[in-house]
């Protein structure tokens, strides 16, 4: 396998790529003991966005960011996936390609909206000039029922708005009373980050400046990735990545953030958030980034996350793939905050209960501490250690991954904590799948989700001051 990645070997075409490549990183996964049982992972190389999630076609659609020739940020396409249930998925592989004009260095991330009897995907092109300066566009495609992808050649937006930067992407395509909106994140010329917001008749355009998105008053850092407009119970919900906000702000311990902010109300004609939340971490583990949702035709908002994040390392790079999605979740508002649930689809993954100290690598372990400080231990049989310490007196959750596995990202620490109210009692929920674990407090209230990378193969799990039930779960992929 390539370990020597150059740029330019990173952006070579595709169709100049021997099948030897993709064989060599099969091989590889195949002696793997960290691939994941349910969660979705690539068939080989890097994935990275989830993008385009929606329901077309009466079925769930789901595509990723993938550079499939390594576990390295190349030339991206998007990989398409769908599910009947949101639980089971079959990747399609790559779908949305680049090397047209508009997208010559990858289709970069984005979003699709049911049109008709056709999904339209609306995406970032990157293009890079013969001095690698970026000229970024945002393209439009067209899916057809079976799954046949066509581009549309002209750009929808072939430019930033005057006065920002080449860091302009990842539209969200919205319908509101007729009309299109797309919010796309971008930098400032002054170093700020702003989303702004795109008006359109019809999904091919013309598409038009309206304004930029008010939702808070805090400072968002020099960046905004991923934004995403939902609505709980007709509340508006943001989801974004504020790049380099500043920690007086949101506190927060990854290299950057994934945060969300809740309004009370939401005026369509200013495109602002009534009374909008302070800025709040959407996860308070070591590894979400890039969270990606819609409202879906069922009445649900639902969202998928990226277990990764950006300039960072993960010690399955070397066996030629990188990252994974969280599961499905429901968003829901409880006395103005935000709880993330595992979609009920998952409920059937569950396979028998465990009655020994030995759990399987795929197992959801959950339990309730009433009136002390409950701890719970994942161990090895090399003597490798996830803790998780649940202090009610205190109201505070802590997860300690330093003693498992091979480390990494070391200089954003090994502990995340979480916060919930004093003396009273903390209910939780883990889903364990091998290489990467997502921790639920209280029904979702607060959620830590991270990676682990243990050399042992058998897992055994202890507990103290809390009774847990451990349930084994399918192994899918």
């Amino acid at each position: 396998m390539i370990t020597n990645w150059t740029t330019e070997l990173r952006y070579r075409p595709y169709q100049a790529w021997s099948n030897n490549q993709i064989e060599d990183i099969r091989k590889k996964i195949g002696q793997s003991h960290w691939r994941l049982g349910y969660h979705i992972q690539p068939k080989t190389g890097l994935l990275n966005d989830p993008n385009g999630f929606s329901y077309f076609n009466g079925q769930w659609h789901l595509f990723y960011q993938s550079y499939p020739y390594g576990a390295v940020h190349g030339l991206k396409n998007w990989s398409h996936l769908i599910s009947d249930d949101l639980v089971h998925w079959q990747d399609y592989g790559p779908t949305l390609l680049p090397g047209d004009k508009q997208d010559s260095h990858g289709t970069y991330s984005g979003s699709a909206i049911p049109v008709g009897d056709k999904l339209f995907l609306m995406y970032t092109g990157n293009v890079r000039d013969k001095n690698w300066v970026r000229h970024p566009k945002q393209d439009g495609a067209w899916m057809d029922q079976n799954n046949k992808v066509e581009k549309i050649s002209t750009p929808l937006i072939p430019e930033p708005k005057s006065g920002f930067t080449d860091h302009f992407r990842d539209p969200q395509i919205i319908e509101h009373d007729g009309q299109y909106f797309a919010l796309i994140g971008g930098r400032k010329k002054d170093d700020t980050g702003h989303i702004l917001v795109y008006q359109a008749a019809q999904v091919t355009g013309p598409w038009s400046y309206k304004t930029e998105l008010k939702f808070t008053q805090q400072d968002c850092g020099y960046m905004i990735e991923c934004p995403n407009l939902l609505f709980v119970d007709d509340r508006p919900v943001l989801i974004f990545c504020p790049q380099g906000v500043n920690n007086n702000v949101l506190k927060h311990d990854n290299v950057f953030p994934n945060a969300y902010v809740i309004g009370e109300r939401f005026d369509w004609e200013t495109f602002t958030f009534i009374n909008p939340s302070k800025m709040e971490n959407l996860d308070n583990g070591f590894d979400v980034y890039a969270t990606h949702g819609f409202n879906a035709p069922d009445g649900r908002a639902l969202t998928v996350s990226w277990i990764g994040l950006p300039d960072t390392s993960y010690p399955s790079d070397n066996e030629g793939w990188a990252n994974c999605f969280s599961l499905i979740k429901e968003l829901k508002i409880k006395n103005n905050q935000l709880y993330q649930i595992p979609v009920i689809e998952n409920e059937q993954l569950i396979e028998q209960k465990l009655a020994s100290k030995e759990i399987t690598p795929q197992a959801k372990l959950s339990g309730r501490v009433l009136d002390s400080i409950g701890t719970l231990t994942i161990k090895t049989d090399l003597g490798e250690e996830l803790q998780v310490m649940l202090d009610t007196t205190n109201g505070k959750i802590l997860v300690d991954r330093t003693n498992m596995g091979i480390k990494f990202a070391t200089d954003f620490g090994t502990t995340r904590s979480a916060e919930t109210a004093i003396n009273q009692s903390i209910d939780f929920e883990m889903y364990l799948d091998n290489t990467v674990f997502e921790l639920y407090i209280n029904g979702g209230q607060k959620v830590i989700t991270g990676r682990i990378f243990p050399q042992g193969q058998r897992f055994f799990v202890e507990s103290e001051h809390v009774s847990i039930k451990k349930v084994q779960l399918d192994k899918i992929y």
